[in-house]
């Protein structure tokens, strides 16, 4: 067992590798071999395009990583074989900037496998010239950063995302409606601030586990109910809001009420059906208003909806008193 796996990429003995621009390894007296055995054992992707487009020679990284073979690669100009479908003007550009004008940049972009998976690639292109000075072929070097975008993309989803729900968090949503405000195309928004009754009951009896479906079904009617193009995000425990782009407060109105109706309804868990309510703060705030009054103009008002609440299901629960017989 201890043997295994041992040979490391820089422990392994020198190995002869033939085949097309590949040299003896065990023989790196010549600049030559030195030059053709970097670009074999290399784990970067060296490529070369001809003017047509076409592969001119590719190294054992390329098509180890990709699947295709060198042949495949010639025949047909590359942005056919290995651009993605979306990218295949800009990738034939690149191209032609490099062999007619000796222009090109570094870059990013998606290759496709010969199994029809994408890797991202970054890339730094030259132009490869002539005795003359004359660019008449493009080389490629790079590296696959496919796993190194994804983590990225898993980061940045975390620092954006509440984890529960799915909904944007408190420093995304902050963020929409600071953009929102100061956008000088728009003429407000509208915000509606929900609170949970009966969260903490729920909570309480059945635990977090029961809690935690509550609020993820919870934030799965809000984007039900609320339109594409409304923000929807989790403030932290039972706190959600509403952010409308040019919204007024008729329609603010009507879209509480969708709401409350959505998240009236029981919701089915492991200890059976539960039922919340939801109080909503609605508010209209013209353009350039600073979020944190936003904020806090639409939580005083929910604070209120929560109180009439309250007395409603106190004046339903209280016994009904009986009038004293009058005197005789």
């Amino acid at each position: 067992m201890g043997d295994r796996g041992t040979a490391a990429r820089g422990d392994r003995a020198p190995s002869r590798v033939t085949g097309e621009g590949t040299a003896d390894l065990g023989d790196l007296s010549s600049p030559h071999a030195v030059r053709s055995a970097a670009f074999s054992e290399t784990s970067a992707l060296v490529v070369v395009f001809g003017v047509d487009g076409r592969c001119l020679v590719a190294n054992p990284a390329l098509t180890r990583l990709l699947g295709w073979s060198a042949a495949d690669l010639r025949a047909a100009p590359f942005w056919d074989v290995l651009a993605v479908a979306e990218d295949r003007e800009m990738a034939r550009d690149c191209l032609l900037r490099a062999v007619r004008h000796g222009e090109a940049f570094p870059q990013e972009a998606d290759w496709v496998t010969r199994d029809g998976q994408r890797r991202r690639i970054s890339m730094q292109t030259d132009a490869l010239r002539d005795e003359q000075g004359r660019p008449h072929a493009m080389v490629v070097v790079g590296v696959d950063v496919t796993e190194q975008r994804r983590a990225e993309a898993v980061l940045r989803r975390r620092a954006t995302t509440d984890e529960l729900t799915g909904l944007l968090n408190r420093g995304a949503f902050y963020a929409a409606l600071s953009s929102v405000l100061a956008d000088p195309a728009r003429t407000g928004c509208g915000l509606l601030y929900c609170d949970l009754d009966g969260f903490k009951a729920v909570n309480d009896t059945h635990g977090h586990r029961v809690g935690d479906l509550l609020l993820a079904e919870v934030a799965h009617r809000l984007r039900a109910v609320a339109g594409p193009q409304d923000v929807i995000a989790r403030l932290g425990g039972d706190e959600f809001v509403v952010l409308l782009q040019d919204a007024d407060e008729q329609h603010l109105s009507a879209l509480a009420a969708r709401l409350q109706q959505a998240v009236r309804e029981p919701v089915a868990t492991v200890a059976g059906l539960v039922s919340v309510d939801v109080s909503i703060g609605t508010v209209c705030a013209g353009p350039h208003a600073l979020p944190d009054e936003v904020v806090h103009s639409a939580d005083q008002r929910m604070y209120g909806v929560k109180a009439a609440h309250r007395r409603v299901r106190q004046e339903g629960s209280a016994p009904s008193r009986r009038e004293a017989p009058s005197p005789s």
